[in-house]
């Protein structure tokens, strides 16, 4: 994967973060300047792939299948804070 070379002073990190992080997400390694001299280099890090999340409705339908609860948990935290 080839990087693109972006380079930033301090004073604009500071007040457009998420800009220059933005370059790195889009795979640019960023370099910041102070007073004209390199001074770090933020750089993406590599990807090993797309990121999974779990599937929560798969794990309740494991959990509890078709059974409908009586009470739902709205309903019990609504007793709790006296509202119901």
């Amino acid at each position: 994967m080839c990087h693109t070379m972006k380079t930033t002073t301090i004073r604009d990190l500071k007040h457009a973060t998420t800009r220059v992080l933005g370059w790195a997400e889009q795979g640019e390694t960023v370099e910041i300047t102070r007073r004209g001299k390199a001074l770090v280099m933020i750089q993406p890090l590599a990807r090993t792939g797309a990121i999974r999340r779990p599937d929560f409705g798969e794990r309740l339908r494991t959990i509890y299948g078709n059974e409908v609860l009586a009470v739902t948990a709205t309903d019990l935290i609504g007793e709790a804070r006296g509202e119901r």
